[in-house]
């Protein structure tokens, strides 16, 4: 699956939706409709704080949620922009408890993405 590399790219999809979750918080964001004719694979992120613990607990984070997007490949929904910002609970959270975290967040962030936009008046 493809990632998010640029700061540029995490901060176009720090504008978008969010849905916490007590081992992280998924950040999504649709791809304008000229982006989505050449890739319309998803594209995910990951973002791991200093506060969570030193470079080799946020790694450990990190590959287990690099793993799990992986495997939950199916569930993103395409042309669509992730960033997983990820908390210290998701260490020692069990890998199948993460699972069906992110599975319910990805759903959540789907029924927001898909809602009408809201027009505020002037």
């Amino acid at each position: 699956m493809p990632r998010l590399k640029r700061r540029a790219e995490f901060k176009a999809v720090a504008k978008g939706v969010r849905v916490n979750r007590d081992a992280f918080t998924l950040q999504a964001l649709r791809r304008a409709g000229d982006e989505t004719v050449g890739d319309p694979a998803p594209r995910v992120g990951f973002t791991v704080t200093k506060k969570v613990g030193n470079a080799v607990v946020r790694n450990r984070i990190k590959r287990r949620l690099r793993a799990l997007s992986d495997r939950m490949r199916d569930d993103f929904s395409a042309s669509t922009d992730y960033v997983i910002v990820a908390r210290r609970a998701a260490l020692d959270a069990p890998f199948a408890g993460l699972g069906d975290d992110l599975a319910a967040a990805l759903e959540a962030a789907g029924a927001k993405l898909n809602r009408p936009a809201v027009r505020k008046r002037a």
